[in-house]
Protein backbone atom coordinates (compact mmCIF):
# COMPACT_ATOMS: atom_id res chain seq x y z
CA UNK A 1 0.00 0.00 0.00
CA UNK A 2 2.85 1.97 0.47
CA UNK A 3 4.07 2.60 -3.23
CA UNK A 4 0.87 3.67 -4.38
CA UNK A 5 0.69 5.95 -1.49
CA UNK A 6 4.01 7.55 -2.43
CA UNK A 7 2.87 7.68 -6.21
CA UNK A 8 0.16 9.64 -5.36
CA UNK A 9 2.01 12.10 -3.17
CA UNK A 10 4.19 12.82 -5.43
CA UNK A 11 1.53 13.73 -8.33
CA UNK A 12 -0.33 15.70 -5.49
CA UNK A 13 2.86 17.59 -5.02
CA UNK A 14 4.27 18.18 -8.45
CA UNK A 15 0.61 19.43 -9.35
CA UNK A 16 0.33 21.76 -6.11
CA UNK A 17 4.13 23.64 -7.27
CA UNK A 18 3.04 26.57 -9.41
CA UNK A 19 6.07 26.30 -11.27
CA UNK A 20 4.94 22.67 -12.75
CA UNK A 21 2.29 25.05 -14.60
CA UNK A 22 3.80 28.67 -15.08
CA UNK A 23 6.97 28.02 -16.15
CA UNK A 24 7.96 27.70 -20.08
CA UNK A 25 7.46 24.52 -21.31
CA UNK A 26 5.00 23.90 -18.15
CA UNK A 27 1.21 22.74 -17.92
CA UNK A 28 -0.23 25.66 -19.73
CA UNK A 29 2.36 26.04 -22.47
CA UNK A 30 1.79 21.88 -23.48
CA UNK A 31 -1.85 22.53 -22.94
CA UNK A 32 -2.02 25.38 -25.26
CA UNK A 33 0.27 23.49 -27.66
CA UNK A 34 -2.03 20.15 -27.49
CA UNK A 35 -4.89 22.16 -27.64
CA UNK A 36 -3.68 23.86 -30.73
CA UNK A 37 -3.00 20.25 -32.03
CA UNK A 38 -6.20 18.70 -31.53
CA UNK A 39 -7.57 22.18 -33.31
CA UNK A 40 -5.75 21.20 -36.52
CA UNK A 41 -6.24 17.42 -36.78
CA UNK A 42 -9.93 18.17 -35.88
CA UNK A 43 -10.26 20.84 -38.72
CA UNK A 44 -8.02 18.72 -41.46
CA UNK A 45 -10.55 15.52 -40.48
CA UNK A 46 -14.03 18.07 -40.92
CA UNK A 47 -12.95 19.52 -43.96
CA UNK A 48 -12.89 15.96 -45.76
CA UNK A 49 -15.78 14.05 -44.02
CA UNK A 50 -18.38 16.37 -43.39
CA UNK A 51 -18.41 16.99 -47.23
CA UNK A 52 -17.92 13.68 -48.34
CA UNK A 53 -20.53 12.34 -45.72
CA UNK A 54 -22.89 14.85 -46.28
CA UNK A 55 -22.69 14.27 -50.14
CA UNK A 56 -22.69 10.81 -49.83
CA UNK A 57 -25.70 10.88 -47.39
CA UNK A 58 -27.24 13.08 -50.00
CA UNK A 59 -26.97 11.67 -53.06
CA UNK A 60 -26.44 7.48 -51.47
CA UNK A 61 -23.60 7.00 -54.30
CA UNK A 62 -21.60 4.61 -52.81
CA UNK A 63 -22.37 5.55 -49.50
CA UNK A 64 -22.43 1.52 -48.30
CA UNK A 65 -18.55 0.54 -49.35
CA UNK A 66 -17.07 3.96 -47.99
CA UNK A 67 -18.80 3.70 -44.73
CA UNK A 68 -17.12 -0.36 -44.53
CA UNK A 69 -14.04 1.24 -45.41
CA UNK A 70 -14.67 3.70 -42.74
CA UNK A 71 -15.37 1.67 -40.03
CA UNK A 72 -12.94 -0.56 -41.06
CA UNK A 73 -10.53 1.99 -41.11
CA UNK A 74 -11.28 2.30 -36.96
CA UNK A 75 -9.79 -1.06 -36.52
CA UNK A 76 -6.12 0.45 -37.24
CA UNK A 77 -4.98 1.55 -34.28
CA UNK A 78 -3.45 5.77 -33.79
CA UNK A 79 -0.10 4.39 -32.26
CA UNK A 80 0.32 2.21 -35.28
CA UNK A 81 -0.45 5.16 -37.65
CA UNK A 82 1.97 7.24 -35.92
CA UNK A 83 4.69 4.47 -35.54
CA UNK A 84 4.47 4.11 -39.62
CA UNK A 85 4.56 7.67 -40.20
CA UNK A 86 7.81 8.12 -37.58
CA UNK A 87 9.63 4.87 -39.69
CA UNK A 88 8.86 6.93 -42.93
CA UNK A 89 10.81 9.60 -41.69
CA UNK A 90 8.04 11.99 -39.93
CA UNK A 91 8.52 12.74 -36.29
CA UNK A 92 7.07 14.82 -34.17
CA UNK A 93 3.87 17.26 -34.21
CA UNK A 94 3.19 16.59 -37.51
CA UNK A 95 3.42 12.69 -37.58
CA UNK A 96 0.68 13.28 -34.16
CA UNK A 97 -1.63 15.47 -36.19
CA UNK A 98 -2.00 13.27 -39.41
CA UNK A 99 -2.86 10.15 -37.44
CA UNK A 100 -5.43 12.22 -35.07
CA UNK A 101 -6.97 13.13 -38.32
CA UNK A 102 -6.50 9.81 -39.81
CA UNK A 103 -8.71 8.35 -36.55
CA UNK A 104 -11.02 11.34 -36.33
CA UNK A 105 -12.56 10.88 -40.30
CA UNK A 106 -14.87 7.84 -39.39
CA UNK A 107 -17.07 9.15 -36.74
CA UNK A 108 -17.46 12.36 -38.51
CA UNK A 109 -18.03 11.09 -42.24
CA UNK A 110 -20.36 8.23 -40.14
CA UNK A 111 -22.66 11.19 -38.54
CA UNK A 112 -22.96 12.95 -41.20
CA UNK A 113 -23.96 10.64 -43.43
CA UNK A 114 -26.34 9.51 -40.73
CA UNK A 115 -27.53 13.04 -40.53
CA UNK A 116 -28.00 13.79 -44.06
CA UNK A 117 -29.60 10.43 -44.90
CA UNK A 118 -31.81 10.40 -42.23
CA UNK A 119 -33.46 13.68 -42.52
CA UNK A 120 -37.14 14.43 -42.98
CA UNK A 121 -38.29 13.29 -46.17
CA UNK A 122 -41.35 15.46 -46.71
CA UNK A 123 -39.04 18.47 -45.99
CA UNK A 124 -36.99 17.09 -49.04
CA UNK A 125 -39.53 16.49 -50.85
CA UNK A 126 -41.06 20.07 -50.52
CA UNK A 127 -37.65 21.47 -51.24
CA UNK A 128 -37.75 19.91 -54.67
CA UNK A 129 -41.44 21.01 -54.82
CA UNK A 130 -40.06 23.86 -54.81
CA UNK A 131 -37.47 24.15 -57.49
CA UNK A 132 -34.84 23.95 -55.71
CA UNK A 133 -31.36 22.07 -56.72
CA UNK A 134 -29.51 19.69 -55.17
CA UNK A 135 -26.99 21.85 -53.49
CA UNK A 136 -29.32 23.76 -51.89
CA UNK A 137 -31.79 20.77 -50.65
CA UNK A 138 -28.48 20.11 -49.33
CA UNK A 139 -27.24 23.02 -47.84
CA UNK A 140 -30.66 24.69 -46.63
CA UNK A 141 -32.28 21.42 -45.74
CA UNK A 142 -31.14 18.59 -44.96
CA UNK A 143 -27.35 19.72 -43.47
CA UNK A 144 -29.63 21.98 -40.52
CA UNK A 145 -32.01 18.89 -39.89
CA UNK A 146 -28.54 16.82 -39.76
CA UNK A 147 -26.85 19.35 -36.98
CA UNK A 148 -27.80 16.60 -33.93
CA UNK A 149 -26.10 14.06 -35.44
CA UNK A 150 -22.91 16.14 -36.86
CA UNK A 151 -22.50 17.99 -33.78
CA UNK A 152 -22.62 14.91 -31.79
CA UNK A 153 -19.94 13.48 -34.51
CA UNK A 154 -17.58 16.55 -33.56
CA UNK A 155 -18.07 16.50 -29.68
CA UNK A 156 -17.00 12.39 -29.97
CA UNK A 157 -14.52 13.23 -31.76
CA UNK A 158 -12.45 16.07 -30.16
CA UNK A 159 -13.04 13.95 -27.06
CA UNK A 160 -10.86 11.42 -28.65
CA UNK A 161 -8.52 13.32 -30.44
CA UNK A 162 -8.04 14.83 -27.28
CA UNK A 163 -7.51 11.71 -25.23
CA UNK A 164 -5.13 10.59 -28.06
CA UNK A 165 -2.24 13.38 -29.11
CA UNK A 166 -0.67 12.22 -26.10
CA UNK A 167 1.04 9.44 -28.26
CA UNK A 168 2.67 12.59 -30.12
CA UNK A 169 5.23 12.48 -27.05
CA UNK A 170 6.44 8.68 -28.36
CA UNK A 171 7.83 10.33 -31.56
CA UNK A 172 9.24 13.73 -30.36
CA UNK A 173 5.90 15.63 -30.40
CA UNK A 174 4.97 18.25 -27.73
CA UNK A 175 1.44 18.62 -26.05
CA UNK A 176 0.67 17.12 -22.82
CA UNK A 177 1.92 13.44 -23.49
CA UNK A 178 5.29 15.02 -22.52
CA UNK A 179 4.71 14.89 -19.31
CA UNK A 180 3.97 11.69 -18.64
CA UNK A 181 6.96 10.14 -21.52
CA UNK A 182 9.52 12.39 -18.99
CA UNK A 183 7.98 10.73 -16.06
CA UNK A 184 8.16 7.39 -17.83
CA UNK A 185 11.77 8.28 -18.96
CA UNK A 186 13.01 9.31 -15.23
CA UNK A 187 10.76 6.77 -13.51
CA UNK A 188 9.01 9.61 -11.62
CA UNK A 189 5.73 7.80 -11.45
CA UNK A 190 3.59 10.84 -9.44
CA UNK A 191 4.51 13.18 -12.56
CA UNK A 192 3.58 10.26 -15.42
CA UNK A 193 0.24 9.96 -12.88
CA UNK A 194 0.05 13.71 -12.50
CA UNK A 195 0.06 14.00 -16.35
CA UNK A 196 -3.22 11.36 -17.13
CA UNK A 197 -4.82 13.24 -14.54
CA UNK A 198 -4.54 16.81 -16.74
CA UNK A 199 -5.42 15.14 -19.68
CA UNK A 200 -8.52 13.22 -18.14
CA UNK A 201 -9.80 16.86 -16.65
CA UNK A 202 -9.02 18.18 -19.77
CA UNK A 203 -11.03 15.34 -21.85
CA UNK A 204 -13.76 15.81 -19.20
CA UNK A 205 -14.15 19.59 -19.46
CA UNK A 206 -13.81 20.03 -23.07
CA UNK A 207 -16.89 17.39 -23.21
CA UNK A 208 -18.93 19.48 -20.98
CA UNK A 209 -18.46 22.54 -22.96
CA UNK A 210 -18.77 20.72 -26.21
CA UNK A 211 -22.29 18.91 -24.89
CA UNK A 212 -23.47 23.06 -24.01
CA UNK A 213 -22.57 23.94 -27.57
CA UNK A 214 -24.22 21.13 -29.47
CA UNK A 215 -27.85 21.86 -27.67
CA UNK A 216 -26.63 25.62 -28.29
CA UNK A 217 -26.17 24.41 -31.64
CA UNK A 218 -29.16 22.29 -32.41
CA UNK A 219 -32.07 24.50 -33.72
CA UNK A 220 -34.95 24.53 -30.89
CA UNK A 221 -37.79 22.37 -32.69
CA UNK A 222 -35.09 19.44 -32.89
CA UNK A 223 -34.89 20.05 -29.07
CA UNK A 224 -38.34 19.09 -28.27
CA UNK A 225 -38.33 16.43 -30.54
CA UNK A 226 -35.11 15.07 -28.81
CA UNK A 227 -36.90 15.61 -25.36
Amino acid sequence: MSAPTGVVDEALVWLNDPLTWTEPGGVLDLTGEHLAMTAIAVAVASAVAIPVGAWLGHSGRGAGLVVWLTNASRAMPTLGIILLLAAGGLFGNSAAVIAAAFFAVPVLLVNTYEGVRGADPDARDAARGMGMSDGRILLQVELPLATTLVAAGLRTTIVQVVATIPLAALVGGGGLGQIIALGMGTQRYGEVLAGGVIVAVLCLAIDLVLAIGQRLATPAPLRSSAR
